[in-house]
């Protein structure tokens, strides 16, 4: 019988509204403090960019994201945009949610945009997966310079979203190079998930 593929990506259309519920801040501390203690000094763009690079990996190799956020097709490439507010809290520019507070005392902000690590990764967050794509991402584009991130990022997930407008979860899989069986499976994935109403 064939799948109705329209069907699927409805629902992962829908899914978007209920990353938030799905959304953990502990993974997505360890995560930013991990990358942030690998790579040093470093501004939210380049952060970002590297943990774009390893959930393409992740994705494309597993099936799922390493931190469930929503990315969105800005200027200078795709920006996970529950991290990017939980950063803005940090700053001062965005509003602070009270059950966020481990995810703020974690880190500071220099210059409004240098993240400064305020505390180790917490590892039992992190899979052998999650740290072999991120290591991956890390070692690739850790010293490239913001143009090249940023064109690097105008990937085919990036393309096919409009300006400030989400970007496709099936999109981000394919730009990773994600095999035909490996799309269906997440298809079929976030499909069964929504059902259940995991997502």
């Amino acid at each position: 019988m064939k799948k109705n593929y329209d069907f699927c990506l409805v629902f992962l259309l829908i899914n978007d509204v209920h990353m938030l519920e799905k959304f953990d801040i502990e993974t997505a501390k360890a995560v930013m403090l991990y990358i942030s203690r690998k790579i040093g000094r470093a501004d939210l763009m380049r952060l970002f960019k590297i943990l774009y690079f390893a959930e393409k990996k992740h994705l494309t190799k597993w099936g799922d994201l390493i931190v469930n956020d929503t990315y969105v097709a800005m200027k200078n490439g795709p920006v996970p945009s529950i991290l990017y507010d939980l950063f803005k809290g940090i700053r001062g520019d965005g509003f602070r949610n009270i059950r966020y507070d481990v995810f703020y005392r974690a880190f500071s902000m220099e210059e409004g945009y240098y993240v400064v690590p305020l505390e180790f990764p917490d590892m039992d967050y992190l899979s052998r997966a999650n740290i072999e794509a991120l290591d991956e991402s890390i070692h690739e584009n850790k010293d490239a310079d913001f143009q090249s991130l940023s064109k690097k990022s105008h990937d085919l997930a990036w393309n096919n979203a409009d300006r400030n407008d989400k970007m496709n979860f099936i999109d981000i899989a394919k730009a990773g190079g994600a095999s035909n069986d490996m799309v269906e499976y997440i298809l079929e994935e976030r499909e069964l998930s929504e059902i259940l109403g995991c997502v």
